[in-house]
């Protein structure tokens, strides 16, 4: 320790007389571990955490993929993870392996709920609500912040209604004010009293920007969402987690919960008589996952973005720890005569190494805290990029304990990786060179070992170059699709009209008072009415089948939408007509197609006229009286894309009692102006609250804010690996500088010598920039192939790219070379200007 405490001040007296060399090795290492330490938060907190719960390692969840949201009828694969609640019951009854199973609903974003205060004069407003079972918070092992948590009673027919308020809800909403406990809240019109607060960090079962700010018990949702499937047994809806006893073996309480599946199975409308009823049957199963980490929503959607991050961010620090090297070796050199006296006095290699070593870890060392530094504004800016307009996402930007062990582990390894080979290098050094001149007695090993750091440099940044040009080329590719909609001046007032308490028999009145009223406000021209709109994230299919085609049947998006929406989103009508005020809920009933549903059930013949339905019995329900052409719904990589358009209030002639059917809730607005109106927002929130309090605006954007927001990965996407391109290009060239302004010292002599014999400053520069770029050709010969097969890694990410484009492949050959060019440009000037009766004087 002693001997150690003596390196570590030898150190940084060292570095504190070299503070150009100090400052340029912390800031390229502050870069290259700061940007993977931003990475690995990302990583840490999405793919790597646990759920906030008493020993997650024994929780396991019913179901292996994430479906959403309420299905009926049977899995053609047989791996079911929604479940009805009937066969969550049975499960529970018949499962004694847990020491509890709880259910949760389905989907990928939770329900919104409009809540007011006690306070008579509060204004209600649209919150995020999750509908769980009454051992919900019992099975993660939580206890209450304050007040109490669920249990079974809470979650039985006739209880009162009650609530569980998360901590971030009450701490944002409610300034931590605990006399909210046992108040009573109007939850979309109905009484609720709020029993508790979850605990602290708790942000439900499953990962996602919106975490729920309401926690409601299963048996209440018929009453608050006025839902019908709740006690379905044709409905799956549930996800299922449960604490398993110690001990138990999962495959046979995996074949047990497939027997009380298939059991369940059997008690539904299905007809499981037939023969393929019978192998469906066979096949249905639950297969266990392990739920540590909570329902995996967000670590499969962004799992294979954040592993690209995680290798780029890598390749960026290979090349800040070559170019370190690279310092460290011209450092190295400089220190010759230093390492030769300490040879001559006694020192042996052993005990320099350990003496470089320890200057490379502790500048490693502070170049981590450093990077600590940039990953937490990293981090700050990785969010913001990933969820723009999202305040409630539970990743803290702060670095955790695990981000500061990685940050430590990665400094150490830093400073190994870039300060062993110099250290071996400069500890070779005799104690007869002292006695000689510095520049006769650089080895050419070290001269050769720069040039292949170099070379390497160039090699990586030449693929992170390609890479940034290939997802730069493939978001202008989404961002520049045709997609059929006209955005300029238009805004999407999403709304639910179900959690303002509103019947289905109440909603003719309210569309209709809903256009009347935004048709009055100056500069509205369109007001379109819709189940949903273009380029969210929202879908709703059926199968269909058409009048006269036998065993033809095929699946389609259906939207219910006004007679203004098709104009409202710019649309354009091909054939027939479009929705019309004619069409009502008495009148027959009509449908408009997309081009893509005409062609696949029609071909080339003219469908206005063609019957089709939901079912073969009721085929012809529906008469097609228009077409209209494809427009682009939820991603831009949905092609042929089968989509209906029905009348808002047409009900399915299959549907039971109008007052079962939520098909009839619109769920957004799109309005139409002459010109952009920049209050748009207050406006629509003033209207609709002047119709009912209770309507609330539940998201607010103009149509290029939604369209933008479909697109937000591949933006970060592409903005990262551009930045990350150009950290490893600036890192190159810093590299090549400094190799070769030393080579230009190491050479003086030489060069001197040159020019006295008639060598002209042309051809001097000449030289030393073949030399230099010569580095850059032999690492661009390692890149292309390197590039090429990388290329077939990320393929699946890019859109419509499926190789290296030549426009892309020439563009990172031009920025490479010239900053070749620039990087060797200063030091050959400089060889140039040398004067050759001083070099030889120095020799």
């Amino acid at each position: 320790m002693t001997t150690f405490a003596q390196d570590l001040r030898y150190a940084l007296r060292q570095l504190k007389k070299t503070p150009a060399f100090t400052v340029t090795v912390l800031l390229t290492l502050a870069l290259g571990i700061g940007a993977n330490a931003a990475i690995f938060t990302l990583v840490n907190s999405i793919l790597l955490r646990s759920l906030p719960a008493a020993d997650p390692s024994a929780l396991v969840r019913g179901g292996a993929i994430n479906d959403c949201c309420v299905g009926s009828g049977w899995r053609n694969d047989g791996d079911y993870s929604l479940f009805s609640t009937e066969a969550y019951e049975e499960m529970k009854k018949g499962s004694p392996e847990f020491v509890e199973l709880a259910a949760i609903q389905a989907g990928f974003t939770f329900r919104p709920v409009t809540v007011r205060g006690d306070d008579p004069g509060a204004l209600p407003k649209s919150v995020m609500g999750e509908y769980v079972s009454g051992n919900y918070f019992r099975t993660f092992g939580l206890r209450p912040y304050a007040g109490r948590l669920f249990t079974d009673a809470d979650d039985t027919k006739g209880a009162p209604m009650t609530a569980v308020i998360s901590y971030a809800a009450w701490q944002r909403d409610f300034n931590g004010n605990p006399d909210i406990v046992g108040k009573t809240f109007w939850v979309n019109t109905k009484p609720v009293a709020i029993i508790g607060i979850a605990p602290k960090g708790f942000y439900g079962d499953r990962l996602v920007a919106t975490p729920p700010d309401y926690y409601l018990p299963i048996e209440t949702m018929p009453s608050i969402m006025n839902v019908p499937y709740v006690h379905d047994p044709n409905t799956n809806w549930l996800y299922i987690v449960g604490r398993v006893k110690p001990g138990t073996a999962p495959l046979p309480l995996q074949e047990k919960l497939s027997a009380q599946l298939r059991q369940a199975l059997l008690k539904t409308r299905i007809n499981f008589t037939s023969e393929a009823g019978k192998t469906k049957l066979a096949r249905s199963h639950v297969t266990l996952t392990p739920a540590g980490n909570g329902i995996m929503w967000m670590q499969e959607a962004y799992g294979a973005h954040l592993h690209l991050l995680t290798w780029t961010a890598a390749l960026v620090l290979l090349v800040a720890c070559a170019n370190v090297a690279n310092l460290l070796l011209v450092r190295g050199m400089a220190r010759k005569v230093e390492m030769s006296v300490r040879a001559a006095m006694g020192a042996g290699r052993d005990r320099l190494i350990r003496q470089l070593l320890t200057e490379s870890i502790l500048l490693s060392g502070i170049g981590g805290l450093l990077g600590l530094v940039v990953a937490y504004g990293g981090t700050r800016a990785l969010l913001a990029l990933a969820f723009p307009g999202e305040h409630g996402v539970p990743i803290e930007a702060a670095p955790s304990t695990a981000v500061i062990a990685f940050s430590i582990g990665l400094s150490v390894l830093t400073g190994l990786l870039f300060g062993l080979a110099p250290a071996f290098v400069a500890s070779r050094a005799e104690p007869a060179d002292v006695l000689r001149s510095g520049s006769r007695t650089t080895t050419g090993g070290t001269s050769k070992l720069q040039k292949v750091l170099v070379i390497t440099q160039a090699a990586l940044s030449f693929v992170l170059l390609v890479g940034a040009g290939l997802f730069a080329q493939s978001l202008r590719k989404l961002e520049n699709t045709d997609m059929k909609l006209e955005t300029r001046n238009r805004y999407i007032v999403h709304i639910n009209p179900q959690a303002a308490g509103y019947k289905q028999t109440q909603l003719e009145a309210l569309y209709r008072e809903m256009e009347d009223r935004f048709h009055a406000i100056p500069g509205i021209q369109k007001v379109g009415i819709t189940s949903y709109t273009p380029m969210e994230d929202n879908n709703n299919g059926w199968g269909w089948n058409a009048e006269g085609l036998l065993n033809v049947s095929h699946g389609a998006s259906v939207i219910r939408v006004s007679p203004e929406y098709f104009d409202s989103v710019g649309t354009k009508l091909l054939a027939g007509r479009n929705i019309g005020i004619g069409d009502t809920p008495t009148a027959p009933r009509v449908a408009v197609v997309n081009q893509s549903f005409a062609k696949k059930f029609f071909g080339d013949t003219n469908p206005i006229g063609r019957r089709i339905g939901t079912a073969e019995s009721h085929s012809g329900d529906y008469e097609i009286v228009g077409v209209v052409q494809d427009t682009t719904y939820t991603t831009v990589r949905w092609t042929d894309h089968l989509m209906v358009f029905l009348p808002t209030l047409q009900r399915v002639a299959t549907d039971g009692p109008i007052e079962d059917d939520l098909n009839l809730y619109a769920g957004a607005l799109v309005l139409q102006t002459d010109r952009p109106i920049h209050e748009m927002e207050t406006i629509a929130r003033r209207t609709l609250a002047a119709i009912n309090p209770n309507l609330t605006v539940v998201k607010f954007q103009t149509f290029d804010e939604q369209i933008a927001d479909r697109f937000t990965e591949e933006r970060l996407l592409s903005r990262l690996t551009m930045m990350f391109g150009g950290l490893a290009l600036l890192l190159a060239a810093i590299g090549l500088y400094g190799v070769t302004a030393y080579t230009v010292v190491r050479r003086t002599n030489e060069i001197g010598i040159r020019m006295a014999l008639g060598a002209d400053r042309g051809g001097v520069m000449a030289m030393i920039l073949r030399g230099a770029i010569l580095q850059v050709i032999i690492g661009l010969a390692i890149g292309v192939p390197a590039t090429l097969v990388c290329v077939r890694f990320v393929r699946s990410q890019l859109y419509q790219v499926t190789g290296v484009d030549p426009g892309v492949l020439l563009g990172a050959l031009a920025v490479l070379g010239l900053a070749a060019c620039v990087a060797g440009l200063v030091p050959a000037r400089r060889a140039a200007s040398i004067n050759p009766v001083e070099a030889l004087r120095i020799e």
